[in-house]
Order: structure tokens, then C-alpha cells, then sequence
């Protein structure tokens, strides 16, 4: 196998539905992540927000951030939210899909400092995709329920379980795979499945971590939040 095309730049793209309140919070986070990968050299880096079907004062938190790119669209569906921001943030990109990485994460959750740099360097050692994990925010949970997860969770032993809040893609293989699809919910296990059809090499990852939200009430029927829901929030 050809040693991997080395990542140029990166997309950061992330859906957003009346998230006023965590917004700000995972705008801070992103804006730290892209300081430490452009110290790092070598990397450019879009941050791409789409604001869908948005009620609230969402558009005001992403106003007060700088060096954010808005999409608005009224569709209401993630999938369709995550698509057309991977599409502008593609059409902006330079040079050679193969150099380019598009992350992803959620309004609700706040990335690490090296979130970036760890997914450009899981990419150069020749990841395709990179599966990585979460954690809800022990803030919002019981000190039983936090002590429940920690108990199904072993620090370097990623699940591999898919998280829009953690997933990231080269975009040359993201366009063979078909993209992301119009989607209630599970539109990012939807895109791993397809991204596997095609042979694409999938790495999952705990070194990549991110916090989000540990409400049990999200954005959609299911996702996290209903995961949560059903297993975690009943102890």
C-alpha cells in the first residue's frame, strides 16, 4: 500500500439546531483546536457552522466567534445539515481532495486542545476515516450514572461505536462513498458504512475524546442522547 497523501488542509463542520446555550462553549473549544494545529505548521483550517432550522439565538453565539464560515438552511434534518456544510467547506478547500480531512463534531460538545492535530496525525499514518469516542459531560449526570459509564469504558479500548460528535473523513474518500445523506439521525453510522464498502481504511480511536452533552433529550429521536436515555440515565 502507497503511503498516504500527507493532510493540507482541514474542514471542521458542525450541524446546529437551538443550541444557544452549548454553542459558545464548542466554538471556544474548535477555536483552541485550530490554534494548536496551526502552530503545529504544514495545515490550513475552515471551521464551517450550519445553522438548520434554527429558532433560537444560535446565529448570535456564531456572530461573537471569529473566523467561522455560516451556512443557514431550513431543513431540519441532520444529514442534510452536515452534507451542505461538507459541501461549501469543500467547494472553499484547496488543492487535492486527498489532502483534505473533514472533521466533525456537534454543537453540544466541546473537543480537546490536540483534537485536531491527533485526527491529521491518525490521517498521515494512513487512516481513512477515524472513528473516535465520547464522553458525556459528568456535569450532567448522577455521580451513579458517571461511575456506570466509566464502568463499560476502558481507557484504550475504543468500541468503535460511530459518534457525529467525534468522526472524521478524507474527503477523497468521503465523495467515493456518496457523502453524507439526508437523515432523521444515524446519517454518520449511515456514511462508516459505506466509507467500509469501499474499502476504506477505518480507525477507531479514545485518543481523539470529546465531551458532549449528557442530556437525555436531544436534537433528534435517538442519537447520543436517546442512547443515553435508554441505558445509562435509568441507573
Amino acid at each position: 500500500m502507497s503511503a498516504p497523501e500527507p493532510v493540507a488542509h482541514v474542514a471542521v463542520v458542525v450541524p446546529v439546531r437551538d443550541e444557544e446555550a452549548l454553542l459558545g462553549r464548542c466554538l471556544v473549544a474548535l477555536a483552541r483546536a485550530r490554534r494548536e494545529l496551526l502552530a503545529r505548521g504544514g495545515c490550513t483550517v475552515d471551521v464551517v457552522v450550519v445553522l438548520d432550522a434554527c429558532r433560537d439565538a444560535s446565529a448570535d453565539v456564531v456572530a461573537r466567534h471569529g473566523d467561522v464560515r455560516v451556512v443557514t438552511l431550513d431543513a431540519g434534518d441532520v444529514g442534510a445539515a452536515r452534507r451542505a456544510g461538507v459541501r461549501a467547506a469543500l467547494a472553499a478547500a484547496p488543492g487535492d481532495p486527498a489532502r483534505t480531512w473533514l472533521a466533525g463534531t456537534d454543537a453540544d460538545s466541546e473537543v480537546r486542545a490536540d483534537w485536531l492535530v491527533e485526527h491529521v496525525r491518525l490521517a498521515d499514518c494512513g487512516a481513512d476515516v477515524v472513528v473516535g469516542t465520547v464522553h458525556p459531560d459528568p456535569a450532567d449526570l448522577t455521580a451513579a450514572q458517571w461511575a456506570a459509564w466509566r464502568r463499560t469504558h476502558v481507557p484504550g479500548r475504543p468500541n468503535g461505536h460511530v459518534h457525529g460528535a467525534n468522526l472524521g473523513v478524507r474527503a477523497s474518500a468521503y465523495l467515493r462513498a456518496g457523502g453524507f445523506a439526508p437523515a432523521a439521525e444515524h446519517e454518520d453510522v449511515d456514511l462508516v458504512a459505506r466509507l467500509r464498502a469501499t474499502g476504506a481504511r477505518v480507525v477507531a480511536s479514545d485518543v481523539v475524546d470529546v465531551r458532549t452533552s449528557g442530556r437525555p433529550e436531544g436534537r433528534t429521536p435517538g442519537g447520543y442522547a436517546g442512547h443515553l436515555r435508554t441505558t445509562l440515565l435509568r441507573t
